[in-house]
């Protein structure tokens, strides 16, 4: 299933790998892992943060996803639902609101 990962990340320890070089070889390292279909960064409420899109087969998919933002960075993530519209193009929006609306 097709996941929005949302990380955001607190300015320490995250500061701290910035100063002694090791934040991007981590972040490399973790996206390397997870195999993302997208992964975009930017300011998310005043702190850093990312949304990266990936596809979570099985609930115990998600600790392999986020375990690696909780030990190295104590990110926050968050996950959501998200479709293409290939996908929303199957959900039968015309057949729901027939028999919902």
């Amino acid at each position: 299933m097709r996941m929005m990962m949302m990380v955001e990340f607190p300015l320490e320890p995250f500061n701290a790998a910035v100063r002694n070089g090791t934040a991007g070889h981590t972040m490399k390292k973790i996206l390397d892992d997870a195999k993302p279909e997208a992964a975009y960064f930017g300011e998310r409420d005043g702190k850093r943060g990312g949304i990266l899109i990936v596809d979570v087969a099985k609930p115990s998919d998600v600790p392999r996803l986020a375990e690696p933002w909780f030990l190295n960075f104590n990110a926050e993530v968050r996950f959501r639902i998200v479709m293409k519209p290939e996908d929303l193009a199957q959900a039968d929006l015309e057949g729901l609101g027939k028999k919902w609306g």
